[in-house]
């Protein structure tokens, strides 16, 4: 069960040395367990704030932000070419620290769904001393075969999709799909290249009925920065090849005790992926939730139950 709606009782935007202006805000109880929520995307941005339900007031204190590029942060993502390439997994995990340190939080407890967990495990590996636990559902780590899988491979599951999703890449020779979305979507043909990235989107990640897809119906502006970041990002394997590769850095955050959640049913994210950083998490629990995919009413629940049980 998820706790009722509540607004938050702080809010705010922390400008940046190039510019750029962070919205952050603060709910529950001011003297409570510091929890950060991470949303996912890249680019969805916190929405109407439903994240808070995830937390009991009484016991967190609940800070949410828009990341870089998206919901109330800006400049947004889509304003500017020189906006979108100073947006990467380094220059959001140095926002989140800087709004850590900005409301004075000496460690907290990092929370993230989807794209959030590969943000929350990359904040985590380069600030160990400041996370005291991590709640991850939806586990990604956006390394390239995580993109490839959900961008080419799971069009064997969805065929007809894909076909439509890959003809209108117009791909170069040797160009990734994605590659080619996130080219387009910089260029003159932007609209209808969001048109097609996004049906591809709601043909994989509503798989099993839990989420729903055509969120961005009726807000073409919203449905433009998520296009643009997520390919982006995507086309940049997460800004997290090499050595930056999140399953090469878990020595570091190997003993910070975590709950790892995942659907079954996530065709878009296959559970391979959380049970390879189970395996090399010694302080990890894992739970598979059998009847859910990318997301789900179970899920959520025991993400709020995880990180109750760490405030107790």
């Amino acid at each position: 069960m998820l706790e009722p709606p509540i607004q938050p009782f702080a809010t705010g935007m922390l400008r940046r040395d190039d510019g750029a202006e962070i919205y952050w805000e603060a709910s529950g109880s001011p003297d409570g367990r510091p929890a950060l929520f991470l949303h996912g995307g890249p680019g969805s941005g916190l929405g109407s704030g439903g994240y808070r339900r995830r937390f009991d007031p009484a016991r967190h204190l609940i800070i949410g932000l828009d990341q870089r590029g998206c919901g109330r942060s800006r400049p947004l993502v889509t304003e500017s070419p020189a906006v979108l390439q100073s947006n990467t997994t380094q220059t959001l995990v140095a926002d989140v620290e800087a709004v850590r340190a900005h409301l004075g939080i000496a460690r907290w407890l990092v929370s993230g769904v989807s794209w959030g967990t590969t943000l929350a495990l990359a904040y985590a590996q380069e600030h160990p001393e400041r996370v005291t636990e991590l709640v991850l559902a939806a586990v990604t780590t956006t390394s390239r075969g995580e993109v490839d899988w959900i961008t080419e491979g799971v069009g064997q599951i969805f065929p007809e999709a894909w076909h439509r999703f890959e003809r209108a890449a117009y791909r170069g020779p040797g160009e990734r799909i994605v590659e080619a979305y996130a080219r387009r979507l910089a260029g003159s043909d932007a609209a209808e290249r969001r048109r097609d990235w996004n049906a591809w989107e709601a043909a994989h990640v509503s798989f099993d009925g839990s989420v729903t897809p055509g969120r961005w119906a009726g807000d073409e502006g919203a449905a433009a920065v998520f296009a643009t970041l997520v390919t982006h990002y995507w086309a940049n394997d997460g800004f997290l090849k090499g050595d930056r590769a999140i399953l090469s850095r878990m020595d570091r955050i190997a003993e910070i005790p975590a709950a790892l959640i995942h659907g079954r049913r996530d065709v878009s994210g296959p559970a391979v992926t959380p049970c390879r950083l189970h395996r090399l998490w010694p302080a990890s629990r894992l739970t598979i939730v059998e009847g859910e995919g990318h997301g789900g009413p179970e899920m959520l629940a025991l993400a709020r139950r995880a990180c109750d049980g760490f405030a107790a």
